[in-house]
């Protein structure tokens, strides 16, 4: 748990502060003194009375009680130095600044479990070991630059890396990003940056804390603590945006199902990002215009106005906009014509509005003020605005300023010039504007934001499933694929439907139930998890002697123990899957099916339980849903029944938690039935 004596110390060491700079020890020290920290500040050196004008205990056996600690000295010094002072100095807080620890080797590692014990013990908390610290509104213990001025209505960013914190606040420097907290967690040996988003939402005050909470993660260590605090916050109306990097061992391990090839670690960020709310980013200068965009007021809708004196720039940003899926509507009527004539001829009011490269800040005006106040149609503006260099354009800028406070519609500004208008530019920001530097860039940022859903409720009520048949199949399998009637008995279980099926070893039955399933049939064997790839599904038997030809050639099949007889039935093939991905939960997947499904990797997914507004997304972000809708004369499917099938999917690994892997593939689709044809499922028993 993190302590006040950690976010608001009155007392802070430095151990092993130095008069050089250079030296972590000397950088922190003097970015505390730069920055004005006003509490008691003290240094242990033992060479040194006075260090940096501060007083310097030689021992630490002298020092007094002190809140906050911060270690930039040798790593095997650190466990000793944090034991003497948790017992005897009655310090609350830790930053270890110091590397060598568990990123390094195996004494490293049992040093640092030494350290978090004697703090875990000590009822203290720890920020690191391996990080560059920590910086809010009440002290700068950080030994990097830049240190910027810490303010209510910046970030709180907090990150698993050092250097890309960083390399982050130096992105956003010259863009305007402004920062309340920063916190580098390191190797996060006690603390996380799940642990401080959580410490973030408990003591979120709607009148002074930010609203802007920026991640940047290379382990999820607690998806259900991410998960909880994330949406408590964005409930309460804050933002997220969030990098998770690092590639992922599950996706590169051999699968022995669809789902096992199509989902791993990734995609499970991916769906639990989602399922929180969080904007998913994929390097720094994402995550500086994503937070650009939350610096701005929300947009109403997704129609946008394009602003520019430079069409080429209109054009890139409109492009980037319509592949989004946002709109560019055209301005037409009486208003778009009165708002053409305050214009200079040869201006355009279509949308892009372009007001040429001679148009100044009083057109602007008039188009910005036309935009928000007559044109129903549009809900946000952006402006595109540079210089040729040849005159100042503070005027220009004076306005924008002006103009995202007053207007109703948000309003982002693109100022290229960072070179001809960079004086302009750094007016502008000084004011604690977000200024973007590229056009496509924010058109990205837009599409992101507006592709990220509301966090799913924290209760979600489940369709009801058949417990004691779910539990009783799961509970007598030891361990790997279920047999076709135990699939059957957990398919019926949990409600989704499926095609009449017969399974027979013997060729007199499998013409039998052939017959009485009715012709044409289906003939599938069963055992290889990949049927057609060994020849193993014969599609369109027509007739009793067929069956029995058909029944011998399959049976021949390695690791055939029978045949599987079906109805053949017609429609659009979809697919849906479930994968146990450690430490996130199930993976539900749906997509389009078939053979493809792994070639051309059109699904989405999202973490169970599910609800129908999450199940109807995951169809909605199928890249070929227009299939779906029926094209050139073939029939659409059923979404709402295929939604219903991945809804019940995440209710009955609810009750069966072993379930490792489960493909519906195919699922038949028509516009009155959505049939499961074939279907495999894995159970995994913890060890």
């Amino acid at each position: 748990m993190i302590k006040k004596e950690l976010t608001d110390p009155r007392s802070i060491v430095v151990v092993g502060g130095s008069n050089d700079v250079r030296k972590p020890g000397g950088k922190v020290l003097k970015n505390l003194i730069d920055n004005g920290y006003s509490g008691d500040l003290v240094v242990t050196n033992p060479k040194e009375d006075i260090v940096q004008g501060v007083r310097s205990y030689r021992n630490m056996q002298d020092l007094p009680d002190t809140d906050l600690a911060i270690l930039a000295i040798a790593a095997h010094h650190c466990p000793p130095a944090v034991e003497l002072l948790a017992k005897q100095k009655n310090t609350k807080a830790f930053i270890v600044l110091s590397a060598g620890f568990s990123e390094e080797s195996a004494r490293g590692a049992e040093m640092e479990r030494k350290i978090v014990d004697t703090v875990n013990k000590a009822g203290a908390c720890l920020i690191g070991p391996n990080c560059i610290g920590m910086m809010n509104r009440n002290h700068s213990s950080v030994f990097t630059t830049p240190v910027p001025q810490m303010s209510d209505g910046g970030v709180d960013f907090v990150s698993g890396s050092g250097a890309v914190a960083v390399y982050t606040m130096e992105t956003g420097y010259d863009t305007g990003l402004t920062f309340s907290s920063v916190w580098s967690v390191g190797n996060s040996a006690q603390l996380g940056v799940e642990d401080v988003l959580a410490y973030l939402d408990d003591t979120f005050d709607p009148r002074r804390s930010s609203k802007i909470k920026l991640l940047y993660m290379e382990s999820v260590r607690k998806p259900d603590l991410l998960l909880k605090h994330a949406s408590s916050l964005i409930m309460k109306g804050c933002r997220i945006a969030a990098i998770k990097s690092g590639s992922s061992e599950a996706g590169s391990r051999a699968a022995t199902s669809h789902t096992g090839a199509l989902a791993g670690s990734d995609e499970a960020v991916g769906a639990l990002f989602r399922k929180a709310g969080i904007v998913r980013c994929h390097s720094r200068q994402e995550l500086v215009n994503v937070a650009g965009v939350f610096m701005h007021k929300k947009p109403a809708g997704k129609r946008y106005a394009i602003i520019t004196h430079a069409g080429g720039s209109a054009v890139m940003l409109t492009d980037k906009l319509s592949e989004g899926g946002l709109e560019v509507p055209p301005l037409e009527g009486k208003d778009s014509h009165e708002l053409l004539s305050k214009l200079y001829p040869g201006s355009s009011v279509t949308n892009p509005i372009d007001f040429l490269a001679t148009g100044n800040a009083g057109q602007l005006g008039h188009i910005i003020d036309y935009c928000n106040s007559k044109f129903d149609n549009i809900d946000a503006m952006a402006v595109i605005f540079g210089s040729p260099g040849l005159a100042p354009v503070f005027d220009v800028y004076d306005l924008l300023h002006e103009k995202i406070s007053s207007c109703s519609k948000p309003v982002y500004p693109v100022m290229p010039s960072v070179i001809n208008a960079a004086e302009e530019r750094k007016s502008f920001t000084a004011k604690g504007r977000f200024c973007f530097s590229d056009e496509v860039a924010l058109g990205h940022a837009l599409v992101q934001v507006a592709d990220t859903p509301a966090p799913a409720p924290a209760t979600i009520t489940l369709p009801s499933v058949d417990i004691d048949i779910i539990r009783e199949v799961t509970e007598k399998c030891t361990g790997g694929y279920l047999g076709p009637e135990d699939v059957n008995l957990l398919l019926d279980s949990a409600g989704i439907p499926r095609v009449a099926e017969a399974v027979t070893d013997n060729a007199d039955e499998a013409a039998y139930k052939a017959g009485l399933l009715g012709y044409p049939v289906v003939m599938k064997v069963v055992g290889p998890v990949h049927k057609s790839d060994r020849g193993g599904v014969v599609l369109n038997v027509e007739d009793e002697d067929q069956v029995r030809r058909e029944f011998d050639h399959l049976m021949d099949t390695e690791g055939c123990v029978a045949v599987m007889i079906q109805p053949m039935i017609r429609g659009t093939e979809v697919f849906a899957g479930v994968k146990y991905e450690p430490p996130f939960g199930h993976l539900v997947l749906g997509g389009l099916g078939g053979v493809f499904v792994e070639v051309f990797r059109d699904f989405s997914s999202g973490l169970a339980p599910l609800d129908r507004e999450e199940a109807d997304r995951i169809i909605g972000k199928i890249r070929g849903r227009a299939i779906l809708a029926g094209t050139r004369g073939r029939k659409g499917v059923n979404t709402e029944m295929f939604s219903d099938i991945l809804v019940r999917l995440s209710a009955l690994v609810q009750v069966a938690p072993e379930i490792a892997e489960m493909d519906i593939n195919p699922l038949m689709g028509t516009p009155n039935q959505v049939l499961a044809v074939d279907a495999r499922i894995r159970i995994e028993k913890p060890v």
